[in-house]
């Protein structure tokens, strides 16, 4: 029998079966919610400061800073969020690019932005998805991939500043094509054919004669090629792969012989960020340890590299050479501090931080870090137990034994890292909640072979994980296995589901976030230039065998397993994950009679980008986890 619930709108959300949010509790979230991030986009075309994205509205936008500490000068005032920026490698213009969507449809928009007279003008025509850019040596003309041509595949299209009317289709093909770097003399593009995260390929594209060479090391389809960039004088290309090593490692081809070095054979992690310097004397690259990034700095004349020590330990991102080559500017982003804008001096390997973000009033010295821990599967390894990874965030006070949150990361090729989270910070510190955050099979960062372990049929092992991590929970005297919830988004909202309906009994509640919620409807409603993509890690479902194997496991036709608390949130426009997936379960567990709250953002899309809306829907996470983790007992 299906519950009959009202649905209520406030603003541009639409909430079903939340009650209003207690003053007391309302207030105290606040406080968390108060914090926020900078990070770095870009030097200033004349290297004079910074270019940072930060959010001081409701937004991210672009803010300009001068020097170390100073105040954050705000350039752009979008009621949507700015997604990335690259400055203008032409001083003369004094300019950047930058991406913008609409409500959260991630059909972005490439605009550039005067930073003399502070106006700006859309380039492209609101008729198709953009993404990647690469700005050409001389600054007159930038490449990006675009599903302009039929909607499905990205190819890369040229357009001219000069000549707002001027576009120029340089590549089509099918699948996911990528610009990477530009050669010296602007007359070659280094390009890139993404397939899945096991499958892609590396080309060179000339642009007078439009042919293009593969830089292949092997006839093995089954490599994974990362970033590339050119040496200074054209002669080499640094690149990141996966042959023969289950890790992303940093190679070099030289053109003229075409033979390939292996530079990081004695770094057992994924390379991740490569960033040359305008000289092209130092290649700056991050690696992945056990989730957490790493610095070197590689000499091209001698090939040799070194770490760079004094990081504090976290996610660095967005790496950003100064135009004169001597500083390097990139995001930090810890357990106990946002992320932020920090500048090395390359001569002396000083670390300045340029940015400081609040936190709230909140003491950042009290933020807890987490512990990384393993812990053991039903599978074998060699004869032994699997083990699991996953970061242990423990309550430094408080009653115990303590419930728990267990939260799924997305992707599923994705990896959860620690970053500073106020919202953890929250269930740590006001709730006495302890969470866990592991890495199942099929998360990236351990290995390729790892990453493969959840493809196809391979599906609910991943789940079966949790049920190991819910073992271990048993194990520790501290946490209390009765009260354990689960939270996730995307495909950690598939694995919410999919716990709830495998481990019901031994679950509180659940909070799915713009979850899968059926395998076959997924697939089918996605936007199509991401269908492909995903049927090489879910399945085909147009083979009748696969799409009863997608449709046996799919939550929504397991919902009747499901008799504990569920939150569903969802994003109305979301390309990703449509609303549809969302709508579905709500409908299957209210037909089952069960306890299920729901809230859609008109304007949002994968997940909440504007502050007003995050705001309410991480009080609406913290009024639930109160009444149904905290009181399951």
């Amino acid at each position: 029998m299906t519950l009959q619930i009202e649905r209520r709108e406030v603003g541009n959300l639409l909430m079903e079966g939340i009650p209003e949010i207690p003053k007391p509790l309302s207030e105290k979230v606040n406080q968390y919610l108060q914090t926020r991030a900078a990070t770095v986009l870009d030097w200033s075309p004349d290297g004079r400061s910074l270019l940072v994205l930060t959010r001081f509205g409701e937004t991210p936008q672009i803010h300009r800073v001068e020097s170390p500490g100073a105040q954050r000068e705000q350039l752009t005032f979008f009621d949507e969020p700015v997604t990335g920026g690259r400055s203008c490698p032409d001083p003369a213009r004094n300019g950047l690019i930058f991406l913008k969507d609409h409500g959260g449809s991630e059909y972005y928009q490439y605009y550039f932005f005067d930073l003399g007279d502070s106006s700006y003008r859309q380039l492209t025509d609101d008729q198709a998805k953009n993404g990647i850019c690469r700005w050409s040596r001389a600054g007159d003309r930038f490449v990006y991939a675009s599903t302009a041509r039929n909607g499905v595949d990205h190819d890369l299209y040229l357009r001219f500043l000069d000549e707002p009317q001027r576009v120029e289709l340089l590549w089509e093909g099918d699948g996911y094509w990528y610009p990477l770097d530009w050669s010296p003399d602007d007359r070659q593009l280094l390009i890139g054919l993404y397939r899945s995260i096991n499958e892609s390929y590396l080309y060179l594209l000339d642009l007078a004669s439009g042919r293009i060479v593969q830089i292949r090391e092997a006839d093995d389809p089954q490599i994974s090629y990362g970033a590339a960039l050119w040496s200074s004088d054209g002669s080499k290309v640094y690149f990141c792969s996966d042959h023969q090593s289950e890790f992303q490692q940093l190679k070099v081809w030289e053109r003229s012989s075409g033979r390939f070095t292996t530079l990081t054979e004695q770094i057992p992690w994924d390379l991740q960020l490569l960033s040359m310097s305008p000289d092209g004397q130092h290649l700056a690259f991050t690696i992945n340890e056990n989730g957490a990034s790493r610095l070197y700095l590689l000499d091209t004349g001698t090939e040799t590299y070194r770490e760079v020590r004094n990081i504090p330990l976290g996610q660095i991102g967005n790496l950003s050479w100064h135009p004169g080559g001597r500083q390097l500017a990139m995001t930090i982003d810890t357990s106990q501090q946002p992320g932020d804008a920090y500048v090395l001096e390359l001569a002396e390997l000083k670390l300045t931080q340029w940015t400081f973000s609040e936190v709230g009033g909140l003491a950042p010295d009290q933020f807890v870090e987490p512990q990384l821990i393993h812990y053991p599967t039903f599978d074998e390894v060699d004869g032994q137990p699997r083990q699991i990874p996953a970061f242990y965030y423990r309550p430094q006070s408080g009653d115990r034994p303590h419930p728990v949150l267990i939260y799924i990361h997305g992707g599923p090729e994705s990896q959860y890292q620690p970053t500073f989270s106020p919202t953890f910070q929250y269930y740590l510190q006001e709730m006495g909640i302890a969470v866990l955050a592991p890495n199942v099979r099929g998360s990236s960062g351990y290995g390729k072979s790892f990453v493969r372990l959840d493809n196809g049929y391979k599906r609910e092992d991943s789940v079966r994980d949790i049920g190991s991590l819910l073992d271990w929970i048993d194990r520790q005297p501290e946490l209390d296995s009765h009260q354990v919830g689960v939270i996730g988004g995307s495909y950690g909202g598939y694995m919410v589901l999919a716990s709830m309906t495998h481990y019901n009994h031994r679950l509180c509640c659940g909070i799915d976030i713009v979850g899968i919620s059926n395998f076959v409807t997924f697939l089918k409603n996605t936007k199509s230039y991401r269908r492909d993509l995903r049927r090489v890690e879910y399945g085909d479902e147009r083979d009748p065998q696969m799409r009863a194997y997608l449709y046996a496991i799919s939550p929504t036709t397991n919902a009747h397993k499901i008799s504990k608390p569920i939150l569903i949130v969802q994003g109305l426009n979301d390309p990703r994950v449509p609303a549809s997936e969302a709508e579905q379960m709500l409908a299957a567990i209210r037909q089952n009679g069960g306890e299920a709250w729901y809230l859609l953002a008109k304007d949002e899309g994968h997940g909440f980008r504007k502050k007003s809306n995050r705001d309410f829907y991480t009080k609406a996470v913290m009024l639930f986890l109160q009444q149904y983790l905290l009181c399951a007992r």
